[in-house]
């Protein structure tokens, strides 16, 4: 069945890339759990079909190809664990998201469309393994009966998701490197739609957040301790191409089990960001003395990845939480104190601060490829590029090589403007902004709520100078909590917790 689908035409690939992302948006925005289960199913059917058909020729699947009892045993194995993954959801619904904290780290690298993905595949099963224990259940359930779940109403940021994904699949068409643009839903969109939505419907409280925030301190703590001993070793464990620039650089940059040290820095910050909250917030001595230590422990961590973008998107989170705890007048004054302490730095020793270096050096080559991408979205503004075709397209405009092209532009609204012109950068100012909107309403009276609005404008903050927004769990996962969380026009019971500013 693979083989064959694997050799039919460019059509046919296409319409499998648009079926995907309308079953993944109808998972969104369903009205009834029958039918949201009904389109779960159907995306955990067909992406993995896309997937393997993309990658059937690659080398990582010769062993499977050769030899088809190890693939029967293989998915055999497979199905099993999802299986009891999927009881063990069953049972307990808050275990969905808990998995999730654990998995969102671990990549597994996968060669597809002639580039190699670092996959989360541990996520994927967990993700698997939570539609399978929502979707079954709901479709053996006799049709027309009421179940105890509350009704969750769409909401304008569900339907500007499912216009994202929608939007990027029918772009995928006119694409000049469609391979990378089937990678990215198949591997990213997709599964994170579906995750979206199994966050959103967990049961959750400020009890469960802390404990998914315990979750992710130990293992960024875990995480960090990797850092060390590469930086004691000098030797990287993972990315050949972080290994390669250490080789030719004074300094040495960690990046643990990631392949990239600014998106281990991005991880790092968001664990900070909810540790600080919890500081912030906190009244027991003992949280707050263990906040503290926990926080200088991954601040070491951070400082070895040496990630400049890391760096802004923490203190924009800390921004968000000190105008929160604090009020906005406040927070603007210290930020105003630390921009007046930088210009004089800037001012006493510029050559400190590398800026009497040229922007290309000053941003390690990412001046030109922003000048690039502006270049590639003047060119066509309407309709873009298409979907992935940042890359290809760079390459052959600026005449660039391909050790020097990048998959993107590091900063997302170019990256996006570039390949999707005028139509997708309004879906993605759009989804920003109302995204944004709604983490920050109720966010001052909730310790949950102000790490997520923090965690979430750092990210922001991280894609305009890196890459990688939707295309981040992250992303997905502090929309889904942050929903959940969201007060609605009822009224709703608020965790003990101070009041972000006494009232008068």
């Amino acid at each position: 069945m693979i083989a064959a689908v694997s050799t039919v035409g460019d059509l046919a690939q296409t319409a499998g890339v648009v079926v995907a992302a309308l079953l993944a948006a109808a998972v969104l925005l369903a009205r009834s759990d029958r039918a949201r289960s009904a389109a779960m199913l159907a995306t955990l059917v067909l992406t993995p079909v896309l997937l393997v058909a993309n990658i059937w020729s690659t080398p990582q699947l010769a062993p499977l190809r050769d030899r088809p009892l190890l693939a029967l045993a293989v998915a055999g194995g497979g199905l099993l664990v999802l299986a009891l993954g999927a009881f063990a959801i069953h049972r307990m619904p808050e275990l969905v998201a808990l998995a999730a904290a654990v998995a969102l780290p671990f990549r597994v690298p996968i060669e597809s469309g002639g580039d190699t993905a670092n996959l989360l595949l541990p996520l994927y099963l967990v993700i698997a393994a939570g539609v399978l224990a929502y979707a079954v259940p709901r479709l053996r359930a006799t049709p027309g009966l009421d179940d105890d779940e509350p009704v969750q109403r769409r909401g304008l940021l569900e339907w500007l998701l499912a216009a994202t994904l929608v939007l990027y699949a029918v772009q995928s068409a006119y694409s000049s490197d469609f391979d990378k643009a089937l990678s990215q839903l198949i591997f990213f969109y997709v599964p994170f739609a579906l995750l979206f939505a199994l966050l959103r419907r967990v049961p959750w409280t400020a009890q469960l957040a802390g404990r998914c925030l315990v979750v992710l301190v130990v293992l960024a703590a875990a995480l960090v301790g990797i850092g060390f001993v590469e930086f004691a070793k000098r030797e990287l464990l993972l990315n050949p191409k972080v290994i390669a620039s250490n080789q030719f650089e004074s300094y040495f940059r960690v990046n643990s089990l990631f392949f990239d040290p600014n998106i281990y820095g991005r991880f790092l910050a968001t664990v900070m960001l909810g540790l600080a909250a919890v500081l912030l917030w906190g009244r027991r001595p003992l949280v707050v003395v263990g906040c503290v230590a926990a926080l200088v422990l991954l601040w070491a961590g951070l400082v070895l990845t040496l990630s400049q973008s890391s760096f802004t998107a923490l203190l924009a989170g800390l921004t968000v939480l000190g105008a929160l705890r604090w009020g906005l007048r406040r927070a603007a004054a210290v930020v105003l104190a630390f921009a007046i302490a930088g210009t004089v730095v800037v001012l006493a020793a510029p050559g400190a601060v590398g800026v009497d270096q040229s922007a290309e050096q000053v941003t390690s080559g990412r001046s030109t490829l922003v000048r690039g991408g502006i270049d590639l979205a003047t060119a066509r503004p309407l309709a873009g590029w298409g979907a992935g075709a940042f890359r290809r397209e760079y390459r052959r405009q600026e005449k660039a090589s391909s050790a020097r092209a990048s998959a993107a532009s590091h900063t997302i609204p170019i990256t996006i403007a570039a390949e999707q012109g005028i139509g997708g950068l309004a879906l993605y100012l759009a989804l920003v902004i109302v995204a944004i909107g709604g983490l920050l309403r109720g966010a001052r009276h909730s310790i949950a709520r102000a790490a997520i609005a923090a965690a979430f404008v750092a990210l922001v903050v991280h894609t305009l100078l890196y890459a990688a927004f939707l295309e981040d769990p992250l992303a997905w996962a502090l929309l889904a909590v942050g929903s959940a969380l969201r007060p609605s026009g009822a009224q709703e019971p608020e965790p003990a917790a101070e009041p972000a500013a006494a009232a008068p």
